[in-house]
């Protein structure tokens, strides 16, 4: 299958473009992209915010995925600007999970569970046109929604811990290359003004009306993150920290 140019590289995946509307993701293990596709297929019938799928090429392996090319920032580029505030990201962060814990799960028949991203935050969302898109369905299960919320508020806390980051916690999330849509799973860097801090605090205020994040949900997703062998040894260490940074802004 003939691939463009390389838009982006991340912990297990490179992204090609194809043509002006569409790109290649295509996992560098043996990862099956089969589950991933179900699962945006779902939402988008649901009308959940995910990138289009396309047409799978002659020539495609099992790991590569068709996806429908975002013109836009990502959120992180978008707050680092300026263009977008802590408190607005919070906001938005925090919609989308609610808007994808609304729709009913895919497989499970417990009716408290739900479709689960488990890596939202800023750089998993690309600002379009169209308004918010997730991107980078590679992490999601189903279950209960509280680890989400708590998922996404210790990725942002680990970013806020950083000491590689200039003025590490001091800044805001942090930006890749956007407009490469459906980029290659990352962690949020590069920090700026007004404080991936206040982006946490933003966050956990509005979690709060949907549930919160519970201490027990915090240690699942602390095990979750623990468990993920594409964490740093620096990442991996650093967890307990940020469970205490999260629990000390838990309003």
């Amino acid at each position: 299958m003939h691939t463009g140019q390389l838009l982006g590289s991340g912990r297990t995946a490179d992204v090609y473009a194809l043509d002006g509307s569409w790109v290649l993701r295509r996992y560098r293990d043996s990862t099956d992209t089969t589950p991933e596709l179900a699962v945006m297929s779902y939402l988008c019938a649901f009308g959940f915010p995910v990138p289009r799928i396309g047409p799978r090429a002659d020539g495609a392996r099992a790991t590569d995925l068709v996806l429908q090319r975002l013109t836009g920032p990502t959120m992180a580029e978008a707050l680092l600007t300026g263009a977008l505030e802590a408190a607005e990201g919070g906001a938005l962060l925090a919609g989308l999970l609610r808007e994808l814990h609304a729709i009913p799960a895919r497989l499970s028949p417990d009716p408290e569970e739900r479709i689960l991203h488990l890596d939202l935050h800023p750089e998993n969302v690309m600002l379009t046109d169209r308004g918010p898109v997730v991107i980078d369905w590679s992490n999601t299960v189903e279950g209960p929604p509280g680890l989400d919320r708590a998922m996404s508020a210790l990725i942002l806390a680990q970013v806020a811990l950083d000491p590689a980051l200039p003025a590490a916690g001091k800044g805001t999330a942090g930006q890749e290359a956007a407009g490469t849509a459906t980029g290659a799973p990352r962690t949020p860097a590069a920090p700026a003004a007004t404080g991936v801090r206040s982006l946490l605090t933003a966050l956990l205020t509005e979690l709060a009306a949907d549930g919160g994040v519970s201490v027990a949900d915090l240690a699942r997703a602390r095990a979750r993150r623990a468990a993920d062998p594409r964490l740093s040894e620096r990442e991996a260490g650093a967890l307990d920290e940020a469970v205490a940074l999260v629990r000390s802004h838990v309003p």
